[in-house]
């Protein structure tokens, strides 16, 4: 590190101090104030707990919400210290963002016009789910923007001694709101609460943010010496959109029915209308110039008519209009558009590409008279929202699982009466093939009344039939895709294809069968990904999916219904034929461990691209991430940097779920930096030409680290008492008890392994802080690289620091295994009842960890605090606390466990237990 980053290194340990100590103080003088002096103390000194005590009540909630005051604090100090490093050293400071990768391609001299292109091309679409993994109730996440913002004008404001005041009384207002809110759900979330939810950013928070983004784009690339008016004209900027699983995501989860889906569709468009009515207002107010002082173009004047005629209104302008002609045409526009939301088909528009055309319209108007700053502060930012969120807001995509489409298809045979219908799911490939190719050469259903052939099938029809409809009546802007979760061969795709007929989601188009969404593969398990590439050859050589990606190719235009498809004059898209295929970060992690589930998806990616290359269509990987190191996460701009080269050449979808979305997008500032760094990482990684393939010898050595760390991960896994073990020495219990997020913590509600979902697996070890998930069989691979293949683990010591996919998987790791506790894993562990299952297993995780940490000491060579001074420091500002929420946890499960299932105390020991829960995820920063 150079001295000026430990500088601001050190100032933001300074600020986080400070600002800390002052948000400290303020809950205390708010605690003393309701009553609550020993809970003031406690905020003032956490470690004034008698350890030998059971935590006063409150106490619990108390160290939890000093938890989230010291996550506000680090976000809010990372930004002004990054704030303060642009300032002092330019905008290419910060690794990551447009101003780092605009310089970068600069000075290796990518041609500005190629940068445009990709950006064009890298469509970036974060996707918001609703998994269960953010454990606060939305009121808090709301108090938690209050106090951001507060801190923000703290921070950059020079306050008068009134201003300071005021500051004050509202900070403790905040606090004591925060204080009686409590932050644990009082009943378990539904699929209506989190939608709502989800609509708040991409209504309230996203928009917005969208203009700031595009502001540091124009910064970053004249800074970078490319020419600024470039950007002037329409379609130069990064493409952003988002999708969503909220509402379409049935996977395991019976709440999320066709209604809910017809319903969700319904609200996200009603939103988007919305959102831009106000833009459109806002316009309005702006635009007031006067004709007196410049004439309008001809064009503006007759398409003024046009509107006018078309929304039954006279052709001369209101009094108050006559001198503002552009006021009036926007006017205009917000009368349609308001037509559009009361499904006027007449006077409103029918699609985002005709409101487009009428912004051209003014866009050109106003250039004609050399307002060209009106069209870049004012017009862009309503162009921008359209292209980004048309009349939908976010792509919804639908989601389920292969084994259900197999009991729908099951139900749909017996219907018809077709012999082997019970025996369906358990064919094998082969006949399943045949089988389903015969059906699909017919456009006939199996029946006319799906909803009357079983449960399966009319759900699974049925939420493709309110997909049909809606591309019926609206095209396919605000769908996504048919995502297969648990793909495991070409029949589980083809399946799709007959659901879609029978739903009417498919088109005779050159004599057979084409698909009007996309069906995408979800590859999740460590088998699934390494057979992924002979799936996906096979799924893009069936004929049906050849027609389907011509279609969307041709068709790609949300404004072209399915029933509108005419192959001689529909436009094609700016790029090749594209498939997306979902990669999952969890079971594959959940299955193998963490090094051979990263390498597995590394591979997949790499082999699938090919298979894309081979058949002349374009791959758009989307990545399942999750919350914890475990599932996916990890730094944005390492991650990006750490694809495989070319899996960015289409874009990128990536999931945003749990306490993700919250931690991201909660505030302005924050949304605006992360999605920055997909956008910029998306571009600048894929045009990086420094990068390049991994060696041979790191092949090697990444193949034997898997295979070494896979076979210890499954030993510990396939222990005759290792479910016993896992049950009662973490909370998994009470997870499953908890009211976090709608959605059932298992897939079939059976007490397996393998029915249990990655989350709360995650979860769970992450709460007793094992954190096993996370770096378990890592020690083993890595001693027997070095003893067995010492060419191979000298090529990673030395090139761990300067190969992206090293470096962003064993600083991960290394963040997984320091974060860990074994005073914590011996405390977790004497909750086991059986004691030789606890010393053996105990011991063996022990073991491994020991043999980790060493393993990545001796591979770093040196000490984390000098080389990680921020991550080492907010670890040793939450040690305290934890240790004495733990404890508290322990005691809480060992009474409710105890406790007879009818005692009347149970839910109030759960209540407590959940608590503990959340104060335990706030000072970890993660749940699963």
């Amino acid at each position: 590190m150079s001295n000026s980053f430990d500088d601001f290194l050190t100032e933001g340990f300074e600020q986080i101090d400070t600002l800390y100590v002052e948000l400290c103080e303020a809950l205390a003088e708010v605690l003393r104030r309701i009553g609550e002096p020993e809970l003031a103390r406690l905020v003032r000194n956490p470690g004034s707990l008698d350890e030998t005590q059971n935590l006063p009540d409150g106490a619990a909630q108390t160290i939890s919400l000093i938890f989230q005051l010291l996550n506000l604090v680090e976000e809010h100090t990372a930004h002004q210290v990054a704030r303060r490093r642009e300032r002092e050293e330019g905008v290419s400071a910060e690794p990551g963002r447009w101003g780092y990768w605009l310089k970068k391609l600069s000075d290796q001299g990518v041609n500005q016009i190629d940068i445009i292109h990709r950006c064009r091309q890298a469509v970036v679409e974060p996707v918001l789910t609703g998994h269960p993994t953010e454990a606060k109730r939305w009121t808090v996440l709301d108090q938690h923007r209050e106090l951001f913002q507060l801190m923000h004008e703290r921070a950059n404001g020079v306050l008068t001694d009134f201003e300071k005041r005021k500051w004050r009384r509202d900070l403790c207002a905040t606090l004591e709101c925060l204080w009686r809110t409590g932050e644990i759900f009082y009943q378990k979330p539904n699929v209506d609460s989190e939608r709502s939810y989800m609509l708040f950013f991409l209504k309230e928070v996203f928009p917005p943010v969208l203009k700031e983004l595009d502001a540091r784009f124009d910064f970053a690339w004249e800074e970078a010496g490319y020419d600024a008016s470039v950007l002037r004209e329409p379609n130069t900027h990064p493409l952003l959109r988002f999708g969503s699983w909220v509402g379409g995501d049935r996977d395991g989860h019976p709440g999320v029915t066709p209604k809910v889906t017809n319903q969700t569709l319904r609200e996200m468009r009603e939103g988007a209308l919305e959102v831009l009515d106000g833009m459109l207002a806002e316009l309005h107010s702006a635009l007031g110039l006067s004709w007196r002082l410049q004439s309008t173009t001809q064009e503006l004047e007759d398409r003024t008519l046009e509107l006018s005629k078309l929304l039954g209104e006279r052709p001369e302008p209101r009094p108050e209009e006559i001198a503002e002609p552009w006021k009036r045409y926007v006017r205009l526009l917000r009368s349609r558009l308001e037509a559009t939301h009361r499904g006027d088909n007449e006077g409103g528009y029918r699609f985002p590409l005709e409101l487009r055309a009428d912004l051209m319209i003014l866009r050109e108007s106003l250039l004609h008279v050399g307002a060209h700053a009106l069209v870049q502060e004012y017009v862009r930012p309503v162009q921008r929202a359209i292209e980004t969120f048309g009349f939908h807001l976010a792509s919804l995509d639908i989601r389920q699982n292969s084994a259900f489409h197999d009991r729908a298809i099951s139900q749909l045979m017996k219907a018809a009466d077709l012999e082997g219908a019970d025996e369906f799911p358990d064919w094998p490939e082969a006949k399943r093939r045949e089988f389903l190719e015969h059906e699909l050469q017919s456009p006939r259903p199996f029946t006319n009344r799906p909803e009357s052939a079983g449960a399966e099938a009319a759900a699974a029809v049925g939420a493709l039939q309110v997909a049909a409809r809606h591309v019926r009546k609206y095209g396919r802007g605000g769908l996504g895709a048919v995502i297969v979760s648990m793909t495991r061969d070409v029949s589980d795709l083809l399946v799709v294809y007959l659901l879609a007929r029978e739903a009417g989601l498919t088109r005779v188009i050159d004599g057979g069968l084409a698909c009007v969404l996309p069906v995408v593969p979800l590859f999740e398990t460590l088998d699934d990904l390494q057979r992924s590439p002979g799936v996906v050859a096979s799924f893009l050589a069936h004929p049906i999916t050849e027609r389907s990606l011509a279609i969307h190719h041709r068709v790609y235009d949300e404004a072209i219904s399915s029933e509108d498809w005419d192959l001689g004059d529909a436009p094609e898209a700016p790029h090749g034929p594209h498939q997306m295929i979902m990669l999952g970060y969890s079971d594959s992690n959940k299955d193998a461990g963490i090094i051979a589930s990263a390498w597995a998806l590394r591979q997949a990616q790499e082999r699938i691209l090919a298979v894309g290359q081979e058949a002349s269509v374009d791959i758009q990987f989307f990545h399942g991430r999750g919350g914890t190191i475990s599932r996916g996460a990890g730094p944005t701009h390492r991650f990006m940097e750490a694809l495989a080269l070319g899996s960015l050449n289409s874009g990128i979808r990536v999931t945003e779920q749990g306490e993700v979305i919250g931690q991201k997008y909660n505030n302005l500032r924050s949304a605006a930096y992360h999605l920055e760094l997909l956008m910029a990482g998306a571009v600048g990684t894929g045009m990086d030409t420094a990068k390049h393939d991994l060696s041979s010898p790191l092949v090697e050595a990444l193949d034997q680290l898997a295979e070494a760390s896979t076979k210890r991960y499954r030993q510990l896994l396939e222990d005759k008492d290792f479910l016993t073990f896992y049950r009662q020495a973490t909370p998994i219990d009470v997870l499953e008890h908890s009211r976090i997020g709608s959605r059932p913590s298992r897939r079939r509600g059976q007490q397996s392994l393998d029915d249990l979902r990655a989350i709360p697996w995650v979860f769970s070890w992450n709460q007793a802080r094992f954190y096993l998930p996370g770096w378990f069989g890592v020690g083993t691979a890595l001693n027997h690289l070095q003893q067995n293949h010492r060419s191979c683990y000298m090529r990673l010591r030395e090139e761990m620091q300067i190969t992206p996919l090293l470096r962003y998987l064993f600083y991960n790791l290394e963040s997984s295994a320091t974060s860990a506790d074994t005073e914590q894993m011996y405390a977790y562990a004497s909750l086991v009842k059986e004691g030789d299952v606890r010393e053996r297993l105990l011991g063996t995780i022990l073991d491994e960890y020991q043999l980790t940490r060493q393993a990545l000491a001796a591979l770093f060579g040196r000490p984390l605090p000098e080389r990680r001074p921020r991550f080492y420091k907010t670890l040793q500002y939450r040690e305290g606390p934890l240790k004495r929420l733990h404890r508290e946890q322990i005691r809480l499960l060992k009474r409710w466990r105890d406790m007879d299932e009818n005692d009347p105390d149970r839910d109030n020991c759960l209540e407590d237990m959940l608590i503990c829960v959340n104060a335990i995820a706030s000072g970890l920063r993660t749940t699963g």
